[in-house]
């Protein structure tokens, strides 16, 4: 019997917060689960489910891309944008990804929104507002 998308990433969050199973434990399970399944397309919205799954038992994850190492500062003040977006949060974890495209700031991928902060899309918002308005 094949199980739901959602029952599934239920499952697979309740086991990841289960102290006694590691994240390489998980991620094998899964990952063989998918592939004798023939459902390994499925991985990227699944593990969205999952965040989201893990979020609602109050463990935010978020994803900060940017070009640099994060400061300690930086990395208080990205925890504190996502708890205001996530009042709930009792963790929040921060996965950092050093991106050589983004030229600075930090661009924050949550389970199923994006907040970008990089200076490319304040580039892009700039040029919006100017084309919109006829020029300086």
């Amino acid at each position: 019997m094949k199980l739901g998308r959602s029952k599934l990433a239920q499952i697979i969050a309740d086991k990841s917060l289960d102290k006694n199973m590691s994240s390489a434990e998980l991620s094998q399970e899964v990952a063989a689960y998918l592939l004798t399944e023939g459902r390994v397309s499925e991985l990227d919205s699944l593990m969205r489910d999952v965040m989201d799954c893990r979020a609602a038992a109050g463990i935010v994850e978020v994803e900060a891309r940017s070009a640099h190492e994060l400061s300690a500062s930086e990395r208080t003040q990205i925890e504190s944008i996502v708890r205001e977006q996530f009042p709930t949060a009792k963790t929040v974890q921060i996965v950092h990804v050093v991106d050589a495209h983004v030229l600075g700031g930090v661009i924050l991928s949550f389970a199923h929104e994006q907040l970008d902060m990089s200076v490319r899309a304040k580039i892009n918002r700039f040029k919006q507002l100017t084309t919109a308005t006829g020029g300086l």
